[in-house]
């Protein structure tokens, strides 16, 4: 007896055909992205690093806070198998330096070893995931002024420098021992709520930091590196001393890949438009995946237009394999759980949109100038039946369709997240 969701793949790959769209070749470049998942949207980004009760870590304040936020690693874990096994496909763990598993010891950030992670290395080896990592250069007596690798205080600028130093080691060694290269970000806050006079000098100081911490390289099948901009940011509005333009300069020929963020741009900027401009100079992008709402936003995932733009992008360019996709959100209003389900599949349902697109077809009539007929075939082939490609995509690797997952999401928050205190 045939399955309705086969049937309506079948007929779905009829219809796309009749515009030169091979969906199994659309399925079979899918199954090839593997996402980074944020460890931070299981716990509010509180991480392990404190010796407090675990109950009582404050991590990202949002009010009002829905039940079940991950107290220890344990429960993270259990959780992150629970979103994981939602979402088609294999992807990876995005670790930030402060989820070590410290032993309920206390170790300052500029001593954090590779053995404060081999229990993640475990994990996820039989997990048969990736990890990637992540410096924490925020949350931190160190970074209370405002200043880190741009700091004016030396003391201050080399704590900081041996931070990230350290990290780039810890993730050259997860990739060595997990046989699948580590993408190391490097995100840092620095700035001011108004201008400085002095930011000539911060930004001098930041470049030498930099060129101190990359001067050690690390083999590239273990380690890649990332490094982050922002518009702006809460303390940092005037003034972001690690700007857009900044990093695209410093990284231009370092084998450091630009780090997008789609949360930390302006609402009006375009992220999809500089893809295709940062890709004629850089080998490689990294791409953090975020609605932004108003400013320095981290809202969840959704399949919105800006997601599909940046999407369509990347495809059209043919830069598929060249792109590091990482989540970047968190939300504590809502199940945790359930908001990495559904920015994870969000984003996989806006790539298979994307693939789905007929390219050649518009190449066709774009080439001929028959812009009116580009225009058209566009607008028409969003009504083609995407869903059920999607579905059937999900059924073929045993994942739960449709509303079916948000069932299991429900049925392990009363099993599990809501007995947490």
């Amino acid at each position: 007896m045939s399955h309705p969701i086969e049937d309506a793949f079948a007929a779905a790959c009829e219809r796309y055909d009749m515009y030169g769209v091979d969906v199994e070749a659309a399925l079979e470049a899918l199954g090839c992205v593997s996402l980074s998942l944020p460890c931070w949207q299981g716990d509010d980004g509180a991480g392990f690093e404190t010796l407090d009760d675990p109950s009582a870590r404050s991590g990202i304040a949002v009010s009002p806070a829905f039940p079940g936020r991950a107290r220890t690693i344990d429960e993270l874990r259990a959780d992150l198998q629970a979103a994981l096994a939602l979402i088609p496909g294999r992807h990876r763990l995005n670790l930030h330096a402060i989820y070590g598993d410290f032993g309920g010891k206390p170790v300052a950030r500029n001593e954090i070893l590779p053995e404060h992670y081999q229990s993640w290395v475990d994990w996820a080896a039989a997990s048969h995931l990736g990890l990637d990592f992540n410096s924490t250069c925020f949350s931190h007596p160190m970074a209370d002024s405002g200043f880190t690798l741009s700091s004016p205080q030396d003391q201050v600028r080399r704590f900081w420098i041996e931070h990230v130093r350290r990290c780039r080691e810890i993730g050259a060694w997860m990739g060595r021992e997990l046989g699948t290269p580590s993408l190391h970000n490097l995100s840092i806050p620095d700035g001011s709520k108004e201008s400085p006079v002095t930011r000539f000098q911060h930004r001098a100081t930041l470049r030498d930091s930099l060129d101190e911490i990359f001067a050690t390289e690390h083999p590239a099948e273990h380690l890649k590196d990332s490094i982050e901009s922002k518009r702006y940011g809460l303390g940092s509005e005037s003034f972001v001393v690690g700007s857009h333009e900044f990093y695209v300069s410093w990284a231009a020929g370092k084998q450091v890949m630009p780090c997008l963020d789609m949360g930390h741009m302006h609402p009006a900027e375009s992220v999809a438009d500089r893809i295709s401009t940062l890709l004629q100079f850089h080998d490689r992008l990294a791409l953090h995946l975020s609605r932004d709402v108003h400013w320095n936003s981290d809202h969840v995932v959704t399949q919105n237009d800006e997601l599909i733009d940046a999407m369509q992008e990347i495809v059209r360019a043919g830069a598929l394999a060249r792109i590091h996709f990482a989540l970047d959100f968190f939300d504590n209003t809502i199940n945790r759980v359930g908001a990495w389900v559904i920015g994870a599949r969000a984003t996989l349902k806006a790539l298979l949109f994307a693939l789905l697109e007929p390219l050649e077809l518009l190449g066709e009539l774009e080439e001929a100038g028959d812009y009116f007929a580009r225009l058209a075939t566009i607008e028409e082939v969003k009504l083609l039946p995407f869903g059920a490609v999607w579905e059937y995509y999900c059924h073929s690797l045993d994942v739960p369709d449709g509303f079916q997952w948000l069932t299991t999401i429900r049925a392990y928050e009363d099993r599990v997240l809501r007995k947490r205190r």
